[in-house]
């Protein structure tokens, strides 16, 4: 191949890499998961509730736990009980089963992530899960969830992370190792 057959190649490659990024960018947001029971935060917020009554994060570790139903019934013994959404968050209390909801932010497995570290970093929870109360219903709407939300954050707080050891496993962590040194960083 000639030199000129290659620099177009490389060129050509760019240019589809970065439409690609493009479209990745302004790719429409995924809709909401459905959920068992429908839950307004922003109805709930306005009521001067705050994200740590309902999600309890008792062990400092990677995920917020979810309101018991007995929490949820304090308030639902006497308010709004005749609906049917209150109706089976009842029957789920009564039963001792938990609300079977779906996860809207999940973070991989091989990430190593506390939001421990972030709360006590006083990282509002909107800076990552966008603005929860404002929203009837939650959908992803930041890019938390990714590497370069994890970087852009970091940069903006001026906070050092070393990737390969805070917050990728030690098996990814060598690889990404080797492949920045490939990558001659």
């Amino acid at each position: 191949m000639t030199m000129t057959a290659q620099r177009l190649a490389l060129v050509s490659s760019l240019a589809l890499l970065a439409t690609l990024a493009m479209r990745a960018q302004n790719a429409p947001p995924r809709p909401p998961p459905a959920q068992p029971i429908p839950y307004s935060h922003k109805q709930h917020l306005a009521l001067g509730l705050q994200c740590r009554v309902c999600h309890v994060n008792p062990d400092a570790g990677k995920l917020m736990t979810y309101p018991p139903t007995a929490l949820c019934m304090g308030c639902h013994l006497e308010v709004a009980r005749e609906k049917p959404s209150i109706q089976k968050l009842a029957a789920l209390a009564e039963s001792g089963k938990p609300i079977p909801w779906v996860r809207v932010y999940e973070v991989p497995d091989w990430v190593y992530w506390k939001h421990g570290t972030h709360l006590e970093a006083e990282v509002p929870c909107a800076d990552c899960h966008g603005p929860v109360a404002e929203r009837d219903v939650i959908a992803v709407e930041t890019s938390v969830v990714r590497m370069i939300g994890c970087v852009t954050c970091h940069d903006k707080r001026q906070v050092f992370s070393d990737c390969t050891t805070a917050c990728h496993g030690p098996r990814q962590a060598v690889s990404l190792a080797r492949a920045m040194k490939r990558a001659g960083r």
